[in-house]
């Protein structure tokens, strides 16, 4: 068997010989509309977890996708890994990301996720950051995007909570929005800074939608948090066993 580091510094070289020609295909993409922009700019996630799949044995398999609803939606999601952010353009339908705007300046990979449409906020800014998510969520959400949010801000190791930020919760009860929770375990696999990556199957979990409707961002936030955390104690590591015999009759499962 090919040890994890091999696996990983293969994948990596990969990485760099493939982003740089791909980002001029990103680039030449920037007179489309939004929507076909993104489904071009997404294809470098979807070839990295086809990479991640057949060179370091990391797949994937969803627990819950007959939630995911037919119109655009919040999903806020556990993050752990870099490994949500190529999987879930494949999971969920045409999606923004809310995140910091210092990552649009990361060279080829923020050049790129500029071209996605994201709503990229100073978190420092406080009210204006939160008046910025509502307006530019509910354009978002008007174009036909997803919205994905990590309420926790960062990536948090396995068995670790992080404090739950509001801007979530807020968009979604000011634009009375449903929102898709999401668990699962990728920073088993693919911890917050790792360059090994170990193989296995990540498991997703999706939520019922959540409806925000009368209820304040605090209350809404401790909901969608209370599920979130549940659902991370029955995937995590040493209680994988609970979903073995799981029957999934609507599921996705990559590879």
């Amino acid at each position: 068997m090919i040890p994890a580091v091999l696996r990983s510094t293969l994948y990596s070289l990969l990485q760099i010989a493939i982003t740089p020609f791909y980002a001029l295909i990103v680039f030449a993409a920037f007179p489309l509309p939004p929507l076909t922009r993104y489904r071009v700019t997404s294809g470098w996630a979807h070839l990295m977890l086809f990479l991640l799949r057949v060179v370091c044995g990391i797949r994937y398999r969803v627990i819950g996708a007959e939630h995911i609803p037919q119109t655009p939606s919040i999903v806020l999601s556990k993050h752990q890994s870099a490994w949500e952010t190529l999987a879930f353009q494949q999971i969920f339908p045409p999606q923004v990301w809310v995140l910091k705007k210092e990552l649009l300046r990361v060279p080829f990979f923020g050049w790129g996720l500029a071209m996605t449409s994201p709503i990229a906020i100073d978190r420092s800014s406080g009210k204006a950051a939160l008046k910025q998510i509502v307006e530019q969520g509910k354009n978002r959400l008007q174009q036909g995007f997803w919205i994905v949010i990590f309420p926790e801000g960062t990536r948090i190791a396995p068995g670790k909570k992080g404090k739950y930020r509001i801007g979530g919760a807020w968009l979604a009860t000011h634009t009375v929005v449903p929102v898709i929770p999401v668990a699962h375990n990728a920073g088993e696999f693919w911890g917050k800074n790792a360059f090994v990556k170990l193989p296995g199957t990540i498991t997703v979990s999706i939520g019922a939608p959540m409806d925000p409707a009368g209820l304040e961002p605090d209350d809404f936030n401790a909901k969608v948090e209370a599920w979130i955390e549940a659902e991370m104690d029955r995937i995590g590591d040493r209680k994988q066993n609970r979903y073995d015999n799981v029957k999934e009759p609507v599921s996705i499962s990559e590879g």
